[in-house]
């Protein structure tokens, strides 16, 4: 966990100045190596983003509630707390400063070795130096924790995987405690937008949020308060809303009572006027991108990205993007879920997850997939606010709306993934009774041939079409490979093949 928020935090920086990661990550043994887990790690993660300005350091790694995650934007974090209280466990665990070094400037960087004072929640600077940037910027934590590597490896090494596959557009660099270098190469240059601050959508948006907004506002009528406080409500929207609702829109919002309130509120989830919400405001994935991790990590034989339009529950937009992957050499026979919220992978929990609930009612010989075929599912919810069953955020929870995105996404990736199949099949099949006719039909035309009293073989190639590939064969000598036994077929098709050898027969 201290690893995924670390490195969350360095991702988060770096898209958000619009530069591509690259991230350093590595483990280091702090004890001997006949200690067993759990033991201390220095942890060190070190990023190319942006960096802190240093008079922001201190609080800024060492205090908590201390974030910039407090307006409504699309963020891998929730509340900002992850990179502070990993540091925090680090120093409860082995009573160790954490050191950061950052350069925001790329003139200066500047180093703080710190600790947290718990009991009046602030930082603790015990050094502070600085040096040349050299023109770069970006942010390095060393940490030391007590860890159990043995247990947590795999999914450390699932966790980059498929951050690699995701994130298609970093590098991403890890060293085990081990010594052993893991590289995940970029394979594109093409960057998913950067999220943008937005207002609650009014589809979905309950009694209490509505109070809130109330009561927080310093709008002096109802309609600017509309147009002031939802997202993509205009004048005209809005006037037409408050007809609807039975609202004079010249009513003072700070005089609304509760019975008021609630009318309002049901009223708003009922309108049907109001716009989806705005998709700018989100940051998928995008088609390009996918495609990329997927065809660099799992290297399918067949590969497919559909992106639902943008849509809303409780006041909060969200998209939906699904890839399906068929064959190649990375996956593995059955279904495999990859999930992910807001570019996060989840690793746990899969079972609990909405996703999880879809592909389980998927009718899979409907898209002519058989259930030891090698396919991978890679589901992504982005939004403003992710609906964690917990706060572990490791699954989703199984709301009405993301249910039915996900659904339609499932189904349309799978019809593509059915159709093909299907010509590959048919194809297979096709070529199947090419290699038959390829193997008999020369040993038929040379037979007929000397049944004929003739010296010249009839031009048996012509029967195999423009894509036949029947074997020629030069000055009528035998091949010496024996044919091998045709497939058993069925009376229809026997009698079928046979009016073709037939027509040789006569020509």
């Amino acid at each position: 966990m201290t690893v995924r928020e670390l490195v969350e935090n360095s991702f988060d920086a770096a898209e958000m100045a619009g530069t591509a990661p690259d991230v350093y990550v590595r483990l280091v043994n702090e004890s001997s190596s006949d200690v067993s887990d759990p033991k201390p790690y220095r942890l060190t993660v070190l990023d190319n983003g942006p960096g802190v300005p240093p008079q922001h350091v201190p609080s800024a790694f060492g205090k908590v509630f201390y974030g910039s995650k407090y307006v409504l934007r699309q963020s891998r974090g929730m509340f900002g707390l992850g990179g502070t209280m990993a540091i925090l466990y680090g120093q409860i665990t082995t009573n160790r400063p954490v050191v950061i070094t950052t350069s925001a400037d790329g003139k200066k960087k500047h180093s703080f070795q710190m600790m947290i004072d718990i009991s009046e929640n602030r930082p603790t600077v015990l050094k502070r130096t600085s040096s040349e940037a050299n023109g770069t910027t970006g942010t390095r934590v060393d940490l030391t924790l007590e860890g159990d590597y043995l247990r947590s490896s795999q999914k450390i090494g699932e966790y980059f995987k498929q951050t690699a596959l995701v994130a298609s557009y970093a590098n991403i660099t890890f060293v085990d405690p081990l010594g052993q270098v893991t590289f995940y190469e970029r394979a594109t240059s093409a960057m998913p937008p950067s999220p943008k601050e937005t207002l609650p959508h009014p589809h979905g948006i309950d009694v209490e949020a509505f109070k809130r907004i109330v009561k927080l506002t310093e709008e002096h009528d109802m309609r600017s308060f509309m147009v002031t406080h939802f997202h993509r409500v205009g004048d005209k929207i809005a006037g037409r809303f408050l007809e609807f609702a039975g609202v004079s829109p010249r009513l003072p919002p700070k005089r609304l009572n509760n019975f008021q309130i609630v009318a309002i509120v049901d009223a708003l989830q009922r309108f049907p006027d109001f716009l989806q919400p705005d998709a700018a405001v989100l940051s998928p994935v995008g088609e390009e991108i996918l495609l990329a991790g997927m065809n660099k990590e799992l290297q399918p034989e067949f590969s497919t990205v559909v992106s639902r339009p943008p849509a809303s529950y409780s006041g909060f937009p969200f998209l939906v993007e699904v890839g399906v992957a068929y064959g190649g050499k990375a996956l593995q026979p059955g279904v495999k879920l990859f999930r992910f919220a807001n570019r996060i992978p989840l690793l746990y929990d899969e079972s609990s997850d909405v996703s999880f609930e879809v592909l389980n009612g998927v009718d899979w010989r409907r898209y002519h997939v058989s259930p030891e075929a090698p396919v991978g599912v890679i589901t992504h919810v982005c939004s403003t606010r992710i609906p964690y069953k917990t706060v572990g955020k490791e699954y989703i929870a199984d709301r009405p709306e993301i249910e039915r995105e996900i659904r339609n996404a499932v189904r349309e990736a799978m019809r593509q993934l059915g159709i093909f199949l299907s010509r590959k099949g048919s194809m297979e099949a096709v070529q199947k009774k090419l290699n038959i006719y390829g193997k008999y039909l020369p040993l038929i035309a040379r037979f007929s041939t000397d049944l004929a009293g003739k010296k010249k073989e009839p031009e048996y190639q012509r029967l195999m079409g423009p894509s036949g590939s029947a074997p020629a064969e030069e000055g009528g000598e035998e091949t010496e490979e024996a044919p091998e036994e045709a497939p058993a077929q069925g009376p229809k098709e026997i009698e079928i093949e046979q009016k073709k050898i037939d027509e040789y027969g006569r020509s």
